[in-house]
């Protein structure tokens, strides 16, 4: 039997004023208090209302505590308990999942007679749950609201009970009023008293309604309500889709209406909240309708159309809502509760538009902030460089990434494809600087590694040479190397660069190739052009300053050297290139000061390595591997000298684009790859949250160590196989398109040859088959034709440059032939591997041919090829994990590891 409570209606309402809601009187119990969403909002509330929740409950955990401002909160097994032990409250508060909250809200009931209201703050609770909470609560006589709502506030009182009105800081959204709020939406309760108090309007008290398929504190009882509140003048409400509450209501005073959810009238589901039901006759346009005949307004309120009357207005946007609300209060002869406080308008404190022309309406001014964050901008504006907040790297990257439908590999979102088309210096400077650069960019670079590439009489050269004449792989060969350049062969430039950040940003110098930039202020300071100045001349500057001249290179720092009245140490012109290189992306904020201040070494370790892979009697005292020191540091691209290097001969032209294509596309893998794994476990187990303690050179070794002929080997293999088809066809040179070999013939000679091998062993139950080398891949197959993107890339790349490849073209000829002649069920791919075999014997084929290269030192040149690419990517990640990675984050943990026995 239902008890008549409060006002005229058909079932219990306990609540006859707004004011009754949420008092400092009432005493909260918290149902399920210690889980996530509980632990974070209940303090809070429990601090802005005075201390109004007296215990909680969480099964097992008797004893514990929830901490607030204003104390611990006791929390018990069950309600029952914590009556027991003296505590009362009238208020209960229900957190728990949904198939518990009707649990939840009879237990509340059955053993506290003191009990007046209930908030459900648990979302989808079943309808036949809901129905049995509402029999329930209408038997015991007591108020429930939600379910799935933010709970209540009263910014009168300054209490909360459940949810989070008002967010993380109730008091400065909740200001005291005049303006009652119910809303379907927890998160819009708050949004749309912060609306308010900007036009000048305060509220009374908040009802987060919530949009379950039962609302059980709805429209009609808030209207009686607000009628019987002598602080309540007028109501804003926000209104989905779902439900005749709103028709039902009886409002006496003044209402602003926001309906929502036209879109969702064409829906045959429920979507968003669980209530917001679509194609009955309680949708958006049915609610309009309800309310314009409430008000007697005939169209909807825009700042633009102002349609009201003293009743109120229907708007159908929260940002038109105090614009409707203060129209509606001035036809009732009422003016805001205080001053306006401002407007919900975005008003950036800081901006950039990254360089694009914005049309007006998106171009917004950057306003002043208020203290204290004034204050921070402020420092946040002179800070140079990215700060990169630290997190867990182990299977992640902010340098690479694999995208698993193509296949295809970036660096910082430059595909490796696209990096195959780019020039050796360019994707330097996109391995550390995280763009590519310009073309004054790629000059600076082959000045850079043209200084560090001849290792005439250093320790590098030797250690590199005894290590090749023990037999060892080039990886171990350029590990001894580069093990050399230790800390100290770079430290004095590092100090220079840091300097030069300090004194150019600190004269607002912003564009490091302007030549008209004023370098008085920098002049000035006498301990920077004592930290660049050489005692003698030094040969080294002087030539790295003759090459930037032969190469017209624009850089307001090296300028500033070619100022100072005596001479300037190499390290001095390294130092000003490098943050020449860096400083577009360091005023950027793309990178950090770390990465810049050490750039200088990494420049010397990318030198090292090449210089490294070439024989000792390369290196001559005055020039490298048939480049005089002029040509090497003033006219030669570090792309041409590195292929004289590996392959000990002048490129054409096309034999260099053919190398850049196979540095580029093998520059990374993804984070996962070993070699990758290998330079980050080399830094974070330095210690990335100390870089002082960061060994470069060791993050290459650790590269380096987790490289093997497997990685180029692939390449390695396809290129024995290739020669093995071509051994005695009579090609003279593999880029001439009119080479005379009948590349069907060959194929189909292979083709009869590997299926009749592929059945013998099949005959004899062997699982383990042959596989052809560069043909098919576990993930492009299965489709009657089979396309790697990888190859095709590279083939349409080379067919617009009119380049041709006999060793690619006879890879896509086998294919077919397979399937033509039955080997394989379809047509197989092409993959990248066939392609890197393909570059690679195009550029040495004449020279094996001629018995100028062996079939190992042809092995060697695959593996090295990959080594120059990937030491580029590898310097990348080990670049990213110093800066945001964390100590020993690349360990896995030991409940993780198995023995394998």
């Amino acid at each position: 039997m239902y008890q008549q409570g409060a006002g005229d209606f058909k079932y219990y309402v306990g609540i006859s004023s707004l004011a009754q809601i949420a008092t400092r009187d009432d005493r909260v119990c918290v149902l399920n208090i210690l889980g996530g969403e509980s632990s974070e909002v209940t303090p809070v509330g429990h601090a802005w209302s005075g201390g109004n929740v007296v215990f909680g409950t969480s099964p097992g955990r008797r004893g514990q505590v929830l901490e607030t401002e204003l104390g611990n909160i006791p929390v018990y097994n069950s309600v029952r308990e914590g009556l027991d032990d003296g505590h009362r409250f009238n208020c209960g508060v229900v957190y728990l999942p949904p198939s518990a909250a009707r649990d939840g809200v009879a237990e509340l009931i059955r053993v506290n007679p003191e009990l007046k209201k209930i908030f459900i703050i648990t979302e989808k609770i079943s309808v036949h749950d809901a129905r049995e909470i509402r029999a329930m609560g209408q038997q015991a006589g007591i108020d429930i609201f939600g379910a799935n709502c933010l709970g209540v506030a009263d910014s009168w009182n300054q209490v909360r009970i459940g949810g989070a009105l008002g967010g993380d800081h109730p008091g400065d959204t909740l200001k005291r009023g005049s303006i009652a709020i119910l809303s379907n939406s927890g998160g819009f309760t708050t949004t749309i008293a912060q609306y308010l108090r900007m036009a000048g309007w305060g509220t009374t008290t908040l009802v987060s309604s919530g949009k379950d398929v039962y609302i059980h504190y709805a429209a009609p009882e808030f209207a009686f309500a607000l009628a019987n509140d002598a602080r309540s003048k007028a109501a804003v409400l926000y209104c989905e889709p779902g439900g005749y509450y709103e028709r039902d209501a009886d409002f006496t005073k003044p209402v602003v209406a926001c309906v929502v959810g036209r879109w969702k009238a064409k829906l045959t589901r429920a979507v968003g909240h669980a209530g917001a039901m679509a194609g009955g006759h309680d949708d958006a346009a049915a609610k309009e309708q309800w309310f314009k005949d409430k008000f007697g307004v005939d169209d909807i309120f825009t700042p633009e159309h102002p349609v009201f009357s003293a009743k109120g207005a229907l708007v159908t946007n929260i940002a038109h809502i105090p614009a409707a609300l203060t129209a509606v209060m001035r036809a009732n002869a009422t003016l805001p509760d205080f001053a306006p406080e401002g407007t919900m308008e975005l008003k950036p404190w800081f901006g950039s538009n990254m360089g694009l022309t914005l049309p007006a309406p998106l171009d917004l001014p950057v306003v002043e902030s208020p203290e204290p964050y004034r204050s921070q901008v402020a420092l946040l504006a002179k800070q140079v460089g990215a700060v990169f907040p630290r997190e867990a790297l182990k299977d992640a990257s902010g340098a690479s990434q694999m995208d698993p439908a193509t296949q295809v590999s970036s660096l910082y979102g430059t595909r490796v494809l696209e990096a195959a088309c780019l020039p050796l210096e360019a994707n330097v400077s996109l391995a550390l600087l995280r763009e590519a650069g310009g073309e004054n960019d790629r000059k600076l670079v082959n000045v850079a590694l043209g200084a560090s590439i001849n290792l005439y009489g250093s320790p590098e050269l030797a250690a590199a040479q005894a290590a090749r004449e023990a037999g060892n792989a080039p990886n171990s060969v350029l590990s001894a190397a580069i093990s050399i350049v230790g800390p100290r062969r770079a430290e004095n430039a590092g100090r220079i660069v840091a300097a030069l950040i300090e004194r150019f940003a600190e004269a607002g110098i912003r564009d490091a190739l302007a030549e008209e930039v004023d370098l008085t202020a920098v002049h000035a300071d006498t301990a920077l052009a004592i930290l660049v100045s050489s005692v003698e001349p030094d040969p080294r500057a002087l030539a790295m300053l003759a090459g930037l001249e032969a190469r017209g290179t624009r850089s307001v720092f090296v300028r500033y050297l070619r100022d100072q009245p005596g001479h300037v140490s190499a390290d001095a012109v390294l130092a000003a290139i490098t943050t020449t290189l860096a400083w577009g992306p360091l005023m950027r904020k793309r990178v950090s000061r770390l990465t810049v201040e050490t750039l200088p070494w990494w420049m010397r370790l990318f030198g090292t390595v090449i210089g490294a892979s070439a024989q000792s009697e390369a290196h001559r005292p005055d020039g490298f591997n048939g480049f005089a020191t002029a040509d090497l540091l003033g006219r030669a691209s570090i792309t041409e000298v590195a292929y004289h290097a590996l392959l000990g001969r002048a490129p054409e032209a096309s034999d260099l684009f053919a190398f850049q294509t196979l540095v580029g596309i093998l520059l990374t893998n993804g984070p996962g790859t070993i070699s990758a794994q290998g330079a980050k476990g080399a830094v974070s187990s330095d210690g990335p949250e100390t870089p002082q303690r960061v060994q470069l050179n060791k993050a290459l070794t650790g590269f380096l160590s987790h490289t093997g002929y497997a990685h180029g080997g692939n390449g390695f293999e396809g290129v024995q196989f290739l020669i093995e088809q071509f051994r005695d066809s009579g090609l003279q040179d593999p880029a001439d398109p009119a080479h005379g070999v009948d590349l069907k013939a060959l194929a189909r000679r292979y083709a009869e040859d590997y299926g009749r091998y592929k059945a013998g062993a099949k005959s004899l139950g062997s699982l383990d088959i042959r596989k052809i080398p560069g043909v098919n891949h576990p993930v492009f197959k299965d489709k009657p034709v089979n396309l790697d993107p990888r190859e095709v890339f590279i083939r349409e790349l080379m067919e617009g440059r009119g380049e041709a490849n006999v060793f690619h073209d006879f890879y896509r000829v086998l294919v077919q032939v397979l399937r033509d002649t039955g080997v394989s069920r379809t047509v197989y791919c092409v993959n990248i591997d066939a392609v890197i075999a393909a570059l690679l014997l195009k550029l040495t084929w004449q020279p094996w041919r001629a018995g100028e290269i062996s079939d190992s030192a042809l092995e060697a040149a695959a593996f090295s090829i990959f080594l120059y690419a990937r030491m580029l990517g590898c310097a990348a990640e080990a670049d990213d994990h110093l800066n945001r990675g964390r100590n020993m984050d690349t360990r896995t943990v030991a409940s993780r590891c198995r023995f394998v026995s």
